[in-house]
Formats: C-alpha cells, sequence, structure tokens
C-alpha cells in the first residue's frame, strides 16, 4: 500500500504517466496497475483517463492529502527506528532561493560536524517552488521569505533580516556614497533576479513606493551572475547586504545603503509542520535555531 501511495504522488507531481513511472524507475504499465489496484482497493475512481492524463478527481484529491500524511509518516517511521539503531544518518534535501545561498553553510557544516553520516543536496529555486516541493515531499525543507506571501502549513525558524543596498563598481555613479535613495538607483543600468522570484517582486514594490518604475537591461536567476556582471562596470545591481559582502571584493565593489524606504524583510528555514518531525528534520531545525540565536552578519 505504501509503495502505491508513493507511485500515486508521483503521478499527482508530473500530471504524466511516462514521465512518473521513469522518475520511480518502473514500467509505464506497472504505474497504471498500481494506480487502479489502489482505486480498487478504495473503491472509488482517483484518475480521470482519457487518451492521457487528465487531472484527479475529487476523491483523487482527498486522496492525495492522505497519501501524502501517510507516506510522510512512514518516512519518519523508518528513518527513527534507523537513528535508534545506528544514529543519526541519511539524507538531506534542501532548496534555497538565491539570496540564501550564503548562508547554507552557516547551518550545513556544524550540522555535519556533529552528525558527519548525514549528507545533503541542494538547489537553488523560487519561493513559490520550495512551497510545492516541500508538499510533494520531494525536500525536506527550505530556505526562503518568511512574510510578503503566504507560507501554508509550515514550521519556520527566522534567520535573518535582509537590508537592501544598491551593489556598484568602484568609480561609476553612487559608488563614493554612503546611501542612495531607491528613486536614484532606478536612473541606473540594473541587473536584477528574473521575475520569478520573490526577491524581484520586492524589489519592484519599492520601487513602485519610490514612484520609479525599472526596467532592467539584464535578468539572471543567479546571484552570481547578477554579481559578476556588476564587476564588470556596466550594471550595478540591488542585494541583500548579507549577500553582497558573502562575495568579498571590498576594493573592486561598494556596497550602498538603499533608503527612501528602508525596508527588511525576514528569511529563514521552513518545513512541513508534522509531529513528530523526522529526526533530520528535527535535527535540522534545531541547527537552524542554534543559528538564531547567535545572529548572522
Amino acid at each position: 500500500m505504501i509503495d502505491k501511495l508513493e507511485y500515486f504522488i508521483a503521478l499527482a507531481r508530473e500530471r504524466h504517466f511516462a514521465r512518473a513511472a521513469e522518475e520511480l524507475g518502473i514500467s509505464q504499465p506497472t504505474l497504471s496497475a498500481a494506480i487502479r489496484q489502489l482505486e480498487d482497493h478504495l473503491g472509488v475512481m482517483l484518475v480521470v483517463r482519457g487518451s492521457r492524463y487528465q487531472g484527479l478527481t475529487p476523491e483523487g484529491q482527498r486522496v492525495l492529502e492522505w497519501a501524502r500524511r501517510i507516506v510522510g509518516d512512514t518516512r519518519t517511521m523508518r528513518e527513527e527506528m534507523r537513528a535508534a539503531r545506528k544514529g543519526l544518518s541519511g539524507h538531506i534535501r534542501l532548496a534555497a532561493i538565491p539570496t540564501t545561498l550564503a548562508m547554507v553553510p552557516r547551518i550545513t557544516a556544524p550540522f555535519q560536524e556533529k552528525h558527519p553520516d548525514v549528507t545533503f543536496s541542494i538547489v537553488s529555486t523560487t519561493s513559490i517552488k520550495i512551497l510545492g516541493l516541500l508538499e510533494n515531499l520531494e525536500i525536506d525543507a527550505g530556505l526562503t521569505y518568511l512574510e510578503n506571501e503566504p507560507l501554508g502549513r509550515v514550521t519556520s525558524v527566522p534567520l535573518l533580516h535582509e537590508h537592501y543596498c544598491l551593489v556598484t563598481a568602484r568609480g561609476t555613479p553612487f559608488a563614493d556614497r554612503q546611501t542612495v535613495t531607491w528613486q536614484e538607483a532606478g536612473g541606473v543600468r540594473l541587473c536584477l533576479l528574473t521575475a520569478d522570484m520573490q526577491n524581484r517582486r520586492i524589489i519592484n514594490r519599492h520601487f513602485a513606493e519610490a514612484g520609479v518604475s525599472v526596467e532592467p537591461s539584464l535578468e539572471a536567476n543567479s546571484m552570481i551572475v547578477l554579481f559578476s556582471h556588476v564587476r564588470t562596470g556596466r550594471w550595478a545591481s540591488i542585494m541583500p547586504r548579507n549577500v553582497a559582502k558573502s562575495f568579498g571584493f571590498p576594493d573592486e565593489i561598494s556596497i550602498v545603503s538603499l533608503v527612501d524606504p528602508e525596508p527588511h524583510h525576514t528569511v529563514g528555514l521552513v518545513a512541513t509542520h508534522r509531529e513528530p518531525f523526522t529526526p533530520l528534520v528535527s535535527a535540522l531545525l534545531h541547527e537552524a535555531r542554534v543559528l538564531a540565536e547567535k545572529g548572522i552578519d
């Protein structure tokens, strides 16, 4: 039954029988047979069928909620028993918005020092996708904004307040200033994160509050790409101060505080709320709380 529920979750996520079967490492007929067996066992149709996958029935949507809960609880049980036998081990899947990537080692390094048998995989993506990945049990935790947009039912640990700055090369306009207004920053050639990123939506909102409409001449979904272009002297960017400082080129780059307005936005670690947490997620949340108490520069 657990395997069939895992298959059903994968099908709902991929919305395509062949892609789901490939992800699961089974044949498409095996997947189709498992879904039909699950339907027979529950006595309801779960999938709207035609020449191709057409979505879930209302009953299928409800079963999907239960499947995520049951599979999540099963994984928690297995992890607890493994931890009881061998100590904390396993793999943590973490997703992060681009502006939080610089702080990831502040969590993973002390965590792995305490638990050397735990490995990590880390991907960079949007805040919206992080919530979807959590819901579909594809990641264990995420680093994202904790305000501005709905998070759903998650447990969160605030880690840092982002303060925004104009990041520009030495010798360019505003490079020698202590502060620059959002209205002034709107007049320079900018490179910014892509529009699907919450950071970009926040920046757009603050420019609008300053009465400025900005069209960047370059967009990317990577802070490294943005910073590399800033170093050429042809672009400036808007970044959280801690992100800009993490690149470590003080002689080449000026970091100028943005004012009028002077907003800050909270980022932190999120995990799907459940009791109990898996041992790995529980330990990760603990490490995040330790970091929060110390503070992040």
